[in-house]
């Protein structure tokens, strides 16, 4: 039990060392600070008629579905499916929300945010 505790603690200590850089992992350019252009409020946040931002929702969760669906994106090198894959979470869980009339501002900055990379990474 000792010998087990001590590799748990030594493979903990090596975690925060190399893991302290600060840095996201970004398969194709490298390391990089923030995964949005825009840091903070998203357009979808900014949109206060419900009926409007559900529809702009359920686009962008429809959309990152096809593509996470898509053969072409799922046995592609680019990040595109990984993308998706969390924009169609982050969309669903605010389109979720916004069925009961509440606006999850965090969901909603995800949502677009990921939507965007997806986009981002097809071009």
């Amino acid at each position: 039990m000792k010998r087990s505790a001590r590799l748990l603690v030594s493979a903990a200590t090596l975690l925060l060392a190399v893991g302290s850089t600060g840095y996201a992992a970004d398969i194709i350019e490298g390391p990089t600070g923030d995964y949005c252009r825009v840091v903070g409020t998203s357009n979808l946040v900014l949109n206060d008629n419900i009926v409007d931002l559900r529809k702009q929702v359920v686009k962008l969760m429809d959309e990152s579905v096809a593509v996470a669906n898509s053969s072409e994106w799922i046995n592609s090198s680019r990040p595109v499916f990984v993308w998706a894959s969390e924009a169609k979470v982050a969309c669903g869980k605010a389109y979720g929300y916004l069925k009961t009339n509440y606006k999850d501002e965090d969901y909603l900055n995800k949502c677009e945010c990921f939507h965007d990379r997806m986009v981002e990474y097809m071009n």
